[in-house]
């Protein structure tokens, strides 16, 4: 039962713009399912569901595996609204965020797979990016003003 509820959860994603857990509810409904407002929130859970932007700019229910578009756009929207400013010494590029997002935005540019990027860390407000050369460090911040801007 769980996973033919679960299978008609990502086809009813996949055709509809689904906002809300309620509007999924309802969706099951209609398709013959009883469901709970607990098990409707574990469902979406266990599916490692996440919420994309429509093109009406609302938001939707979406697959994570079957949306890197939307993830992308997603760690983007992180590493904009936390971004305050950018700098390299060497091959060592520093990326200064509000008070308490350093790790959020290390996460996301973690998640953005930047080739030139050999490891990260962050504390409280500051990321430190190990860079493979001086050069990638210079076209890594072009790519993150770009991003922020």
């Amino acid at each position: 039962m769980k996973t033919n509820r679960q299978s008609k959860i990502i086809e009813i994603i996949q055709k509809n713009d689904v906002e809300t857990q309620e509007e999924l509810s309802a969706f099951l409904e209609q398709e013959g399912f009883r469901v709970t407002q607990a098990t409707v929130s574990r469902d979406i859970r266990e599916l490692k569901l996440t919420k994309i932007p429509t093109s009406g700019g609302k938001q939707k229910y979406a697959v994570i595996g079957d949306s890197g578009e939307a993830m992308a756009q997603k760690y983007e929207r992180v590493l904009r609204e936390a971004f305050i400013s950018v700098d390299m010494a060497q091959n060592i590029l520093v990326i200064k965020t509000v008070a308490g997002m350093a790790n959020a935005v290390c996460a996301a540019i973690d998640a953005m797979n930047m080739k030139e990027i050999v490891g990260s860390v962050a504390g409280d407000d500051t990321i430190m990016c190990a860079v493979r050369t001086v050069d990638d460090t210079l076209l890594l911040m072009k790519k993150i003003r770009k991003i922020v801007e």
